[in-house]
């Protein structure tokens, strides 16, 4: 059992085809899953929190063998032949319900999904790592959304990784798929929210709506919450930067990685 504590973990994920791309992203990706484990040891499970399982209320997974969720479509065959089988855990299970009471229900309607699985696949490729997955609930602002993933800060003393899968920046609407960039606009609001997050201005991260590039930025909250739960369950550790890169106009793939 690894019993160190835990860093925090919140990533980009973008479009679904980054499981089957290989670049400079995905290096990166393995690289922070490589060190991770060489630094602290393969954690004993992982608590996944991704923008896919966007909910009406907090729900944790119980399943032994949770559903690998292909919750995408119209893309090649490739990227739906890519297999993450792995196991559930039930000890994080009852953890998650021993931190949030009654707050949180178990619902195995759902699995794995690709918020997961496509960044998982590169960080920690042997889908050897038990993963639970908790539900964003559509109905907390993002200040309930950080308070709740600072209750889930204690799991990181019993060797549970947290690891969020969003954007800060996802506007689907106005992606361009041939733009290898970001917009200007996309830009300001990463590198602001990425000043805030590493300079540890937290308000300034909760109340990302403040910015005069939110409503651009930030369509939807769904994608940017999970960035509120990790940052509630980083505590006072420092973050570092991984992935600083916008792409599709309107999308930052941008992660970081707190305790690390």
């Amino acid at each position: 059992m690894n019993e160190k504590r835990m860093p925090v973990i919140f990533s980009g994920h973008g479009s679904p085809l980054i499981a089957i791309t290989d670049n400079e992203i995905t290096h990166e990706m393995k690289r922070v899953g490589t060190k991770l484990t060489e630094k602290y040891g393969k954690p004993n499970a992982i608590l996944a929190i991704s923008r896919h399982w966007y909910a009406d209320g907090t729900y944790v997974q119980s399943a032994g063998k949770p559903k690998q969720i292909y919750d995408m479509y119209g893309f090649p065959k490739e990227l739906y032949d890519v297999k993450y089988p792995v196991s559930g855990y039930a000890g994080l299970t009852k953890a998650v319900q021993s931190v949030l009471g009654n707050a949180v229900s178990v619902n195995d309607d759902w699995g794995i999904d690709h918020g997961t699985w496509t960044v998982l696949v590169h960080m920690f490729p042997d889908a050897d790592i038990p993963v639970v997955q908790l539900s964003v609930n559509r109905h907390l602002t993002g200040e309930q959304s950080f308070e709740l993933g600072k209750k889930l800060q204690r799991l990181r003393d019993e060797g549970y990784l947290i690891f969020g899968s969003g954007n800060v920046v996802h506007n689907l609407m106005l992606a361009d798929w041939d733009n290898d960039g970001g917009t200007d606009a996309t830009v300001r609001f990463n590198d602001s929210i990425t000043d805030a997050v590493v300079s540890g201005r937290k308000e300034q991260v909760i109340r990302y709506e403040t910015h005069p590039d939110a409503a651009y930025a930030v369509p939807m909250p769904d994608h940017y919450l999970p960035l509120l739960y990790c940052l509630g369950a980083a505590g006072e550790d420092h973050a570092a930067v991984f992935n600083n890169v916008c792409n599709l106009g309107t999308m930052a793939m941008t992660g970081y990685i707190w305790g690390f």
